[in-house]
């Protein structure tokens, strides 16, 4: 098989001709320090990992006087140019401060302008000011925000020069500067995890206003996707994990969202991965009752996360293929070879069976041994099925 058509098998929950192997983003701090600024492409074809390309490419509504925001650059498809409008401009103030990069984003409105400020290390970015700092900002956000547009052609186009090298990944837009691709999540990013939280029991109809706002300019976007080749879709968020919040907010605040979204991203012929980068057996049966193709990242204890992938196969392994499991903060820094393709069979005996299946490490890794990634994807290309048995 091809690594599409292997990816393919999987997210179909049949069996491949192995164990499909890859990684999540592939950091540029990584690639920077370890591979001489490889391209995420090399990074895979030097391990012989089954590559994934990641498009991200949006288009403004030009019925509706949108326009691409004639101040930001980009430096690839994972980084979309933002769409804006006459009511609705970004503008990016660098701050001076000794430790990080420090900028200060200004979303001028005609009724007020909103500011978020981000920091920057050599290995990732984080909110140091949260965007919504008053109820009313909702107001403006739902009054004037833009919704960005799916750009088919683009993503078509960047789909037929990557063939059957891998995957073709893409997500539901996350809001402008800095958010992602759930409506919770995109929430938590305005206003904070911990006040989100709080606001559920104090102020739910707030909370509900809110995730709506957001819902909408996502419904749109999703819309649009129609046509595009994307080979799988991401959605959701680590906000929405049980280390974070309880069943009872994710019932009530998650999934009627995000499972719309779902939805209309199938009416769209999108498949979906719902990424829930924390603790998830509390609510396994919940997440897989949102509708998606496939759930990620099944973190394992060792990481942070709760996930006993033999329990998440027999509960879950039937509806979802299956993506992660691999600790990769144990296992691709300071142990053996031996140790890292142990681990690889681990995962395998307990989520391979049955195909539906593939080995990822659960999220980002910054750091790692290249002896040990040549192990892990080694391991893994010898995790063979034979035909439609369990390995």
């Amino acid at each position: 098989m091809t690594s599409k058509q292997r990816f393919l098998t999987a997210l179909d929950r049949r069996t491949p001709d192995r164990l499909p192997v890859t990684t999540h983003h592939v950091m540029e701090y990584f690639l920077k320090k370890h591979l001489a600024g490889a391209s995420s492409l090399e990074f895979f074809e030097t391990f012989g990992l089954d590559p994934i390309e990641w498009v991200e490419f949006r288009k403004p509504d030009a019925a509706k006087g949108d326009f691409h925001d004639p101040g930001h650059s980009t430096s690839g498809p994972r980084e979309p140019r933002r769409v804006v409008s006459s009511g609705w401009r970004i503008e990016a103030v660098e701050l001076a401060r000794p430790e990080y990069r420090t900028v200060r984003y200004d979303f001028a409105t005609p009724k007020k302008t909103l500011s978020t400020v981000l920091q920057s290390s050599d290995h990732t970015s984080w909110i140091a000011e949260r965007l919504v700092k008053d109820k009313s900002d909702i107001d403006i956000i739902g009054e004037f925000v833009t919704a960005p547009l799916c750009d088919v052609d683009a993503v078509n186009r960047a789909a037929d020069a990557f063939g059957e090298r891998g995957m073709i990944r893409g997500s539901i837009c996350g809001f402008d500067v800095y958010g992602q691709s759930g409506c919770w999540q995109d929430a938590a990013c305005l206003y904070g995890i911990q006040e989100l939280i709080l606001a559920t029991y104090d102020d739910p109809g707030w909370v509900h206003a809110f995730l709506k706002i957001l819902f909408e300019r996502k419904k749109t976007f999703v819309r649009s996707m129609a046509g595009a080749r994307f080979d799988l879709v991401e959605h959701g968020g680590g906000d929405a994990s049980s280390t974070v919040i309880s069943p009872r907010i994710f019932d009530d605040f998650v999934a009627p969202y995000d499972a719309d979204l779902t939805r209309l991203a199938h009416a769209a012929g999108q498949r979906v991965v719902y990424h829930t980068c924390g603790g998830m057996m509390p609510i396994l049966e919940r997440i897989a009752d949102l509708g998606p193709d496939a759930m990620e990242t099944f973190t394992p204890p060792g990481m942070g996360g709760d996930t006993n992938l033999r329990e998440a196969k027999h509960r879950v392994g039937r509806r979802v293929c299956m993506i992660g499991g691999f600790d990769q903060f144990h296992f691709f820094e300071g142990c053996r070879p031996e140790d890292t393709r142990r681990e690889v069979r681990r995962c395998f005996e307990e989520a391979g069976p049955g195909g539906g299946f593939i080995l990822c490490p659960s999220d980002h890794f910054f750091d790692a041994d290249l002896d040990l990634i040549r192990a892990y994807a080694e391991e893994a290309r010898l995790c063979t099925y034979d035909h439609e048995s369990n390995p």
